[in-house]
This record gives structure tokens, C-alpha cells and sequence, in this order.
């Protein structure tokens, strides 16, 4: 059992690394962005539905250029405290978050 964890752990890693952009983000459709360290754009494609995604770097002004509505977590494990964000909305550039979760 503890192998298949770290086995499915593993995948959805490389999955989620795949799908991260960074560099010069340039809103497209279903995509989350944020800025990272040195203030970096990163992106995800098409994100999971109702799946907590820790941020494993500093991360803030989360843009929601999905479909559908995202919350972001001070905290990691999507704990702390929340800001809800509408499709197509930004928050502002100075906050920051440890983890994010699509349509909750």
C-alpha cells in the first residue's frame, strides 16, 4: 500500500510539473496563474476539479482565467484562511497562498 501512495504521489507530481508554464504567462482559457519567486509567472492548464494542490513555492496574485470557481488557502492541505475567487476575476497582487482547490 505504501508503495502504490508513493507511486500515484510520483504521477501526480509529474503531471502537475508537466502542465506548469512559466516565464511570460499569457491568460488562455481554463488556466490558473499565479506569481512565484523573482516574480516568475507560473500556470496550470486545465486544472482538476475539487483536488487540494499545495504550492511547493512561494506563490501570490492568484488569477482565475478557469471556468469555474477556484479558493486559495493561506495555509497548505487548503487550511487556513480562504479567498474565493469568481471565473475570469484577480486578486490582488500582494496575496499570497499555499494552496489552491477548483470548483468547492
Amino acid at each position: 500500500m505504501r508503495l502504490f501512495r508513493t507511486v500515484v504521489a510520483t504521477f501526480g507530481g509529474l503531471v502537475l510539473s508537466a502542465s506548469l508554464t512559466t516565464g511570460s504567462a499569457v491568460a488562455a482559457d481554463d488556466q490558473f496563474v499565479w506569481t512565484g519567486p523573482k516574480g516568475k509567472h507560473y500556470s496550470v492548464q486545465n486544472p482538476p476539479d475539487h483536488k487540494c494542490l499545495d504550492m511547493g513555492q512561494e506563490a501570490s496574485g492568484p488569477q482565475n482565467f478557469t471556468k469555474k470557481p477556484l479558493t486559495v488557502y493561506s495555509g497548505k492541505k487548503c487550511k487556513g484562511t480562504a479567498t474565493r475567487l469568481e471565473p475570469g476575476k484577480k486578486a490582488d497582487r500582494g496575496l499570497r497562498f499555499a494552496s489552491v482547490i477548483f470548483n468547492r
